[in-house]
């Protein structure tokens, strides 16, 4: 049996809340949706504002890469928390099956956990004793692996939140690039695609508790690369006469 040392995930975070994973997986993936509607539509709007100020070419290609990146993202959230809901599910019945052949030595390894948390040996596994009467599968999870069992992630729910939270980021930047006179498209978008970015970035940081200022800039900065780049090449094609 493997060593609690090397078990899944770090033991140091508190037992989840019921239901607590999937609101985190449903918001991580929004988040994430949205954040890449904003940037991969503007920058493909933007370079092709750069070579033609026609709207129906900017809005053929804004189009297609709204639908595009949509259901790239809803497979991409799909495929990566299914193979995360797999882990979990094998975790699962690898420790219901030590329970079953080998409870006496779960009980003990229980206890040691607890030991190795500050308590007595006596008082370790008191407790071990206690919350394995109680519920022993829950009372492993929770200590050596950090999962709750009924709280197993949905990658439907993740796939569903990146799809709807990437079409809601991508219609900023079509708005943004339609709606303006064919002077102002390129800079109206790139500085509300710029604004969107920062809002996306305070709530990624808050919903992580990470430093608001670091996680902005930081999607503000790559945002920014990535519309020089997209407006950079649409330049060069524009002069060049391709199109």
């Amino acid at each position: 049996m493997d060593q609690p040392q090397s078990r899944l995930h770090d033991r140091d975070e508190p037992h989840a809340a019921s239901g607590l994973s999937q609101r985190l997986n449903r918001l991580r993936a929004g988040v994430l949706g949205a954040n890449d509607g904003i940037v991969s539509v503007a920058a493909v709007v933007v370079g092709v504002a750069t070579v033609t100020t026609e709207p129906g070419p900017i809005l053929v290609a804004g189009a297609a890469a709204v639908i595009g990146g949509a259901v790239s993202m809803a497979l991409g959230e799909y495929v990566s928390v299914s193979s995360q809901r797999d882990t979990e599910q094998a975790l699962i019945a690898k420790e219901t099956a030590e329970l079953r052949d080998d409870p006496e030595g779960e009980l003990a390894e229980l206890t040691e956990l607890y030991r190795e948390r500050g308590l007595r040996e006596e008082t370790a596994r008191q407790v071990a004793i206690e919350l394995t009467e109680k519920d022993a599968l829950s009372a492993h999870l929770s200590m050596e692996l950090n999962i709750d069992q009924d709280d197993v992630v949905s990658p439907w729910h993740a796939a569903t939140a990146s799809f709807g939270a990437f079409l809601v980021g991508a219609l900023l930047p079509m708005i943004a690039v339609l709606l303006p006179p064919a002077g102002w498209r390129v800079p109206v978008t790139m500085v509300v695609t710029l604004i969107a970015l920062a809002i996306t970035g305070v709530v990624s940081a808050r919903l992580g508790d990470a430093p608001v200022l670091r996680a902005t800039l930081r999607l503000v900065i790559g945002g920014a690369l990535a519309l020089a780049a997209t407006f950079l090449v649409g330049q060069l094609l524009g002069v060049s006469g391709v199109g």
